[in-house]
């Protein structure tokens, strides 16, 4: 693999932008609703998004009526930000990595992440979340970890062999090596803020189910970005048969959705 993890990997999303706007979900209402319990986000509070991507958790966070600076990596992802959300006179967008730009200390009421602060190093990134917020301020890391359903079993089966065959080749994984996401996973990503000085820690669990169509669920392939940096002609056998797979087993496929939402607190002092 040619690619260096955090520094090329990540900036392979900025390649397929409208893909990404398409076919990448928002987040559920109720994950929302646990941020706003914990913290109080009103028309006064300032907030910060890491790598907001298209911005599929911004929009419930400015109707808040907050003033949010959104820091994102991809040059193509930043002009789309700012144009579907130019109605928002208080939503800047800073286009640079969040261990880069240069950002106010003790400011901001929340900082918030949605799947995309493993691209950040832990050792740089919370304590910079840290400086950035007021005492009493929130973080709220939160992903969407979407997997096979299990209600086709021959499907999900086929499709595992396909990966094996071209992904966990690629990749050098050992088959059967990925680990599934469960509540262990979850409780431990909630428990990192801890080291860096964060109190007041919980996390919640949502689950949601989403089918797509045979092409659409290839599509949604082409905006992951581990699969982008699949060499090309490796890329498109592998998307090929898993396309034929679908298509034989009825058409579609559903997705069972696990989003984890991790929140951690900057203490009064």
């Amino acid at each position: 693999m040619a690619l260096d993890y955090r520094q090329e990997l990540g900036g392979t999303f900025d390649t397929a932008v409208s893909l990404y706007e398409k076919m990448r979900p928002g987040y559920v209402d109720e994950l929302y609703k646990a941020i706003f319990d914990y913290v109080s986000i009103n028309e006064n509070s300032s907030v910060v998004e890491v790598g907001s991507g298209s911005g599929q958790a911004t929009l419930p966070i400015l109707k808040t009526g907050c003033a949010l600076t959104a820091v994102e990596y991809g040059e193509n992802f930043s002009t789309l930000l700012k144009d579907k959300y130019k109605e928002f006179s208080k939503f800047k967008v800073l286009t640079g990595k969040f261990e880069d730009v240069e950002l106010e200390k003790d400011t901001y009421d929340l900082v918030f992440s949605a799947t995309a602060f493993h691209w950040v190093p832990e050792e740089i990134g919370y304590p910079k979340v840290y400086s950035l917020l007021k005492e009493g301020g929130a973080f709220a890391r939160f992903a969407n970890r979407p997997r096979n359903s299990k209600n086709d079993p021959e499907l999900a089966q086929e499709i595992d062999a396909i990966y094996n065959e071209h992904y966990n080749k690629f990749y050098g994984i050992r088959s059967g090596s990925k680990t599934i996401f469960t509540e262990d996973t979850a409780r431990e990503i909630s428990q990192i803020p801890r080291k860096y000085g964060f109190t007041d820690i919980t996390y919640h669990l949502f689950h949601r189910e989403r089918v797509f169509t045979a092409k659409e669920y290839i599509q949604l392939l082409g905006t992951y970005s581990d699969h982008i940096a699949i060499e090309e002609s490796i890329r498109k056998v592998f998307f090929a048969k898993i396309e034929d797979a679908i298509h034989r087993h009825g058409g579609s496929i559903t997705i069972s959705d696990t989003l984890d939402l991790e929140l951690a607190r900057k203490p009064r002092r």
